[in-house]
């Protein structure tokens, strides 16, 4: 438990630079030596900006009681599994090479490993449920 806060830390930083580098993604293009996106490419990107803010939000609200904000972090286990797939997925196909992807090839599995707690049986039993009489 001790080194989950840190770890929720530092995705929730890396998803607020996600942030910040999604809303002026030809820039960040150009650093890999990609071309520019087409513009309709540049507007989704932008919104996934926001939602990349939201998860950064997210799990550094996490960091302050991972317990009590299990399903944040369940869902960042979740985006980081799509984000490896993916990533394989454009590997493997030879749309990008390893050294475009960088650390995207294993940073999820990183994070999925250091976020990965399985649920006691205290967190997995339901609230009991108190009805008015």
């Amino acid at each position: 438990m001790r080194f989950v806060r840190p770890v929720l830390i530092i995705v929730g930083i890396v998803q607020i630079i996600l942030g910040v580098v999604f809303l002026i993604p030809n820039a960040f293009a150009g650093l890999l030596g990609l071309p520019d996106a087409p513009a309709w490419a540049s507007w989704m990107l932008t919104m996934f900006s926001a939602r990349a803010f939201g998860f950064g939000y997210g799990m550094l609200l996490a960091s302050r009681d991972p317990d009590h904000h299990r399903s944040w972090i369940v869902a960042m286990i979740g985006v980081q599994a799509v984000d490896w797939l993916g990533t394989v997925a454009y590997l493997v196909t030879g749309a990008l090479t390893l050294s475009t992807v960088t650390s995207a090839a294993f940073l999820p599995l990183v994070f999925i490993a250091a976020l990965w707690r399985p649920a006691t049986r205290e967190q997995s039993a339901p609230e009991p449920v108190s009805l008015p009489t």
